[in-house]
């Protein structure tokens, strides 16, 4: 469609299947969070969104947000709602006087959504980072190169647990999943989920985690990096079709998941709950 709209720290371009999203530093923000900086631009495919929302924001703003379908982004769903506001790549700030035109880009995005925007995706649809990748982590430099994930320990970060049992290599065979536990949180770590052991409790003796800490693991670095080893996992092993949603309680239900897991805001949720109830009537 072509539409642009030029916000404080993106420019959002609505294609005929897609929305691109394109990170850049305006004279509102100087400064880019580094997540967005480092994922320069995001082709967002329209059957990857779930809805679209626009609200006021703070010093007479206005905030466009699209609302990821679950199950669609590998970086969201690696998040797992962890993923600060401000940092949160689904968000456009506009000055207050582009209100209007949010209002309107929102409008003929939400127009372009399919019946089952509001249920989750069978599959990764929105692409992320490409290996070989390279994380540096507080107790170990971890790399996948497409096929497996290798923990090399270091000798002055590294549990005596660690470094005694030498490093470690998981092909993508042996797992199950990913955990990425946000570096600006206690208990920082990227964990592996072995498809036929039980690893140690304590990220710092898993053999199947590496620890984050100051300067080590940053969330521009390792949120990506957790983001691509599952997208290979769901690509070698995809998950079982999930039953469609066929109720307003169900589309409800899903809504409030949402909400608990910080995806949407209350603003956000309180519009969305009441058009899905006044379309059940």
């Amino acid at each position: 469609m072509g539409d642009v709209l030029a916000g404080n720290h993106a420019v959002w371009e609505f294609e005929s299947d897609s929305v691109l999203i394109r990170f850049a530093r305006g004279i509102r923000t100087p400064r880019l969070p580094r997540l967005w900086h480092a994922l320069g631009s995001r082709r967002i495919p329209i059957e990857a969104v779930s809805a679209v929302t626009v609200t006021g924001g703070k010093r007479d703003t206005v905030i466009l947000r699209a609302v990821p379908r679950p199950g669609a982004d590998p970086l969201m769903e690696a998040a797992a709602g962890q993923l600060k506001e401000v940092c949160d790549p689904y968000r456009l700030v506009l000055p207050g006087d582009r209100a209007e035109a949010a209002a309107e880009f929102a409008d003929a995005l939400r127009s372009r959504l399919g019946p089952d925007a509001a249920e989750p995706s069978e599959r990764f649809l929105v692409d992320v980072a490409q290996p070989p990748l390279q994380l540096k982590a507080y107790d170990a430099r971890v790399a996948f190169d497409g096929s497996a994930v290798t923990f090399h320990w270091s000798r002055t970060g590294a549990s005596s647990t660690k470094w005694k049992a030498g490093d470690q290599r998981f092909p993508l065979a042996a797992l199950t999943g990913v955990e990425w536990c946000s570096p600006e949180g206690p208990g920082g770590h990227l964990r592996l989920l072995p498809r036929d052991t039980t690893g140690d409790p304590r990220p710092d003796h898993d053999l199947a985690a590496a620890v984050f800490g100051t300067g080590y693991g940053a969330v521009h670095e390792s949120l990506p990096f957790a983001a691509a080893v599952l997208a290979a996992l769901r690509a070698r092993t995809p998950v079982a079709a999930v039953p469609r949603a066929r109720s307003g309680d169900d589309r409800l239900r899903h809504l409030s998941e949402l909400h608990a897991a910080g995806l949407l805001t209350d603003a956000e949720y309180a519009a969305l709950r009441d058009r899905f109830a006044a379309e059940s009537l």
